[in-house]
């Protein structure tokens, strides 16, 4: 009874519809970066990521389900969690200690250097084909980041190093969780085997940040209806995102999946500046779309034929 949404993709499950579903994922991811940060504003960073991954647990276990840890290989259980944990932790606090609302769209864009990352990792470790297109791809990815740090000057590395000096826990946290996300990837393609454990590390992450919020001295939290809309909104992204992508990859049209992907950068920056009512310059979005281009040529450089 409780599997509802599992239960009901296992029925007359077709390759549009699941590919429906991954897309609404990509839709739910894109919103992720506005809401943490609503979310951290008014239950505060640590908090408001430990309320966040908690009811997120509660919402996967809900849909996908719970995997029985005999399941899992070893490695994976050790390795995969160790990775999934630490990638989330970084990602949701260093949106959290943001400053400002720019700034959390700044380090949201940093994050999505990871698909770049991931594929430089598969073929440095995963012995996977590419061409000659990874280099400009890897290049331009970063040379996007340079353009979003750099303000409205473009890229201009005195105004990114002056950025990121302003919070660089935040910056820094951001492009840790990408290498992070990247190793994960690399590693779960190689000793996964086939297990998803996206519910029990969507658990111990919420677990690591209460036992981080009670060595800091937390205080019990005020809820009224903006924040509790607010955190409702930002689990369901986070955990139903995971339970729609995980729909989408395994029954529908993943080449479509993987190209529109591509685009959260551009989709996240969209959706923050209008819920957080943060105007973004031409700058900005030219780093953007900067960063979606690179990451596009080195998914490219990987259909490189043996």
């Amino acid at each position: 009874m409780l599997l509802w949404f599992q239960d009901s993709i296992d029925i007359n499950m077709n390759s549009k519809t699941a590919t429906l579903i991954g897309l609404l994922a990509i839709l739910l991811w894109s919103l992720i970066v506005a809401l943490i940060k609503e979310v951290s504003t008014q239950f505060g960073a640590v908090g408001g990521a430990a309320l966040i991954y908690t009811l997120a647990s509660i919402f996967l276990l809900l849909s996908i389900g719970w995997t029985p840890l005999k399941s899992f290989p070893k490695t994976y259980l050790i390795w995969g969690a160790f990775l999934f944990v630490a990638y989330e932790i970084c990602l949701s606090l260093s949106i959290g200690y943001s400053q400002t609302n720019r700034q959390a769209i700044e380090v949201g864009m940093v994050n999505y250097l990871w698909p770049t990352f991931t594929m430089v990792a598969a073929i440095l470790f995963n012995q996977q084909k590419a061409n000659f297109l990874i280099i400009p791809g890897f290049v331009v990815s970063l040379l996007g980041i340079c353009w979003v740090l750099g303000g409205e000057q473009g890229f201009d590395l005195i105004g990114m190093a002056n950025n990121i000096q302003q919070n660089p826990l935040s910056y820094g946290l951001a492009f840790l969780g990408t290498l992070l996300w990247a190793a994960y990837c690399t590693l779960t393609a190689r000793i996964a085997q086939g297990v998803n454990g996206i519910t029990l590390f969507f658990i111990l992450v919420s677990i690591v940040l209460w036992i981080k919020y009670l060595v800091m001295g937390g205080n019990g939290f005020i809820f009224d209806w903006s924040s509790s809309i607010s955190l409702v909104f930002a689990a369901a992204a986070m955990g139903f995102g995971y339970a729609a992508w995980n729909v989408g990859i395994l029954h529908g049209n993943v080449t479509l999946l993987a190209g529109a992907s591509y685009f959260i950068p551009v989709l996240s920056a969209f959706f923050a500046a209008l819920l957080l009512s943060t105007p973004l310059g031409l700058s900005f979005w030219y780093g953007a779309l900067m960063v979606c281009v690179g990451s596009i040529l080195c998914w490219l450089a990987t259909k490189a034929k043996s």
